[in-house]
């Protein structure tokens, strides 16, 4: 039944006990929120938010159903050849989907590896991380994974996006959470439009059917660039770090140079993929072993880039170890604008449970500083557009990353109100880039 159908006695009853409920509820939590310090970030973030996400979840965003059926069936083809390749690998007929056959055919019919991990059900392990530890054992092993990636692909987003555009808008709506992630940041749901894969070429084919609304529109994207690594340098006032950011010269390169002690114009391809590598996975609290895995290098390698990285960036190794004694001493961490991440287990006598919520004091302030400075940056744009009664609308947040539909009109306008409100939104101690594009579709403006 709808509210309309139902007896006015009953929705009275129901409607004064949702209200006096909440006011209950708020006379319980006002006093914590000011005792923790935290009625600014509520008062001024989280509350003038609901108005910028409910504006963007009725504003939907415009999808070529089209392009994403054509795509569905260019991808059916190549699942199926692969299929018909990795069979003929094999030399054997059987479900590549079933994680039980393939274990079979893997490491019983075809022995690619003598000793193979099994789960607790007693079948062999196929999972992702198990095949990739196994690519240059036997080429079936890339099919495999390219495989599965497409047929992920294929359900999860080419197929199932066209049925969630709502029929009386033709758009699709997400629904954006404030209180999912315990890192501050929004999470985006039914459909989740924050994970779309950027980083395969079949994945960015995606982002090809989001499209502007109309052909008075275009697609504007902006985005702040390494601002995790900016937060960082930032918060742990590391004067080399700081500088690379000032100077304006490439983080990863900077930091390649210093790794490996050579000069900025001799520093190869590989050295800054290691260097990019370590810069990401510090913020992760990233181990030896860690690195190693993550870009293909020895442990014994790994370990000396992270103590070179540590000689050169001490202030980050001293504002890790710093947010880890502050955790242990007060049960949580802090962004810039004071957002609280609670860490019950820091102090947990288990290693691998109090390592975790270790990796976390060093991650969540990082991470969520950056997601506080994008909600400041939301709200102050959407009010500037309000302000000038602007026909373009903000259409999709994603993490570091502000899509519009941009009157064409309007373009310039808005990329000056974006860039000033993105950069100013909160201060740091090093300069804030806003990389912004604008094309036909989602993945010519990102």
């Amino acid at each position: 039944k709808s509210m309309r159908e139902v007896p006015m006695e009953l929705l009275k009853e129901y409607a004064c006990e949702d209200a006096d409920i909440t006011l209950q509820l708020k006379d319980v939590f006002e006093p914590k929120l000011h005792d923790a310090g935290l009625l600014d970030l509520f008062n001024n973030i989280e509350i003038p938010l609901i108005t910028v996400l409910a504006s963007m979840e009725s504003e939907g965003v415009n999808l070529d159903s089209d392009a994403l059926n054509s795509f569905s069936k260019e991808l059916g083809e190549e699942i199926a050849k692969l299929n018909d390749q990795i069979q003929e690998m094999a030399g054997a007929q059987f479900n590549v989907s079933s994680p039980k056959q393939l274990g079979e055919i893997l490491f019983v019919h075809m022995k690619i590896v003598e000793k193979a991990k099994k789960t607790k059900s007693g079948q062999y392990s196929t999972g992702e991380d198990v095949l990739a530890k196994l690519e240059n054992k036997h080429p079936i092993i890339r099919s495999i994974l390219d495989y599965r990636s497409l047929t992920k692909l294929k359900s999860t987003y080419v197929d199932a996006l066209p049925l969630l555009v709502n029929p009386r808008t033709k758009r699709i709506h997400t629904s954006y959470n404030q209180t999912v992630a315990a890192t501050g940041r929004l999470s985006s749901t039914n459909p989740n439009l924050q994970n779309i894969p950027i980083r395969t070429e079949k994945g960015r084919e995606i982002r090809k059917a989001f499209v502007p609304r109309n052909k008075n529109h275009i697609l504007f994207a902006a985005d702040y660039s390494q601002i995790e690594l900016r937060i960082i340098a930032s918060l742990s006032g590391d004067e080399a770090m700081m500088e690379a950011f000032r100077d304006g010269i490439d983080i990863h390169t900077a930091t390649a140079s210093k790794v490996y002690g050579v000069p900025i114009e001799e520093v190869s391809k590989d050295m800054r993929r290691n260097a990019k590598g370590v810069n990401f996975g510090i913020i992760y609290g990233i181990s030896a072993f860690g690195l190693s895995e993550n870009i293909g290098i020895s442990r014994k390698e790994a370990a000396e880039v992270i103590a070179n990285y540590f000689a050169n960036y001490p202030s980050v190794k001293t504002y890790m170890e710093g947010m880890v004694e502050f955790a242990k001493e007060k049960g949580y961490v802090e962004t810039i604008k004071g957002r609280r991440r609670y860490l019950k287990d820091i102090n947990s006598s288990n290693a691998i449970v109090r390592g975790f919520a270790e990796r976390n004091a060093i991650n969540a302030p990082i991470q969520g500083s950056s997601a506080d400075m994008i909600k400041v940056a939301m709200i102050n744009v959407f009010e500037k557009m309000a302000e000038k009664k602007m026909k373009s609308k903000m259409i999709l947040q994603v993490h570091d990353e502000l899509v519009f539909d941009a009157h064409i009109d309007e373009v310039e306008m808005l990329k000056e109100i974006v860039e000033k409100e993105m950069r100013e939104a909160v201060s740091l101690n090093v300069p804030i880039v806003v990389d912004m594009n604008t094309g036909k579709n989602w993945l010519e403006a990102h």
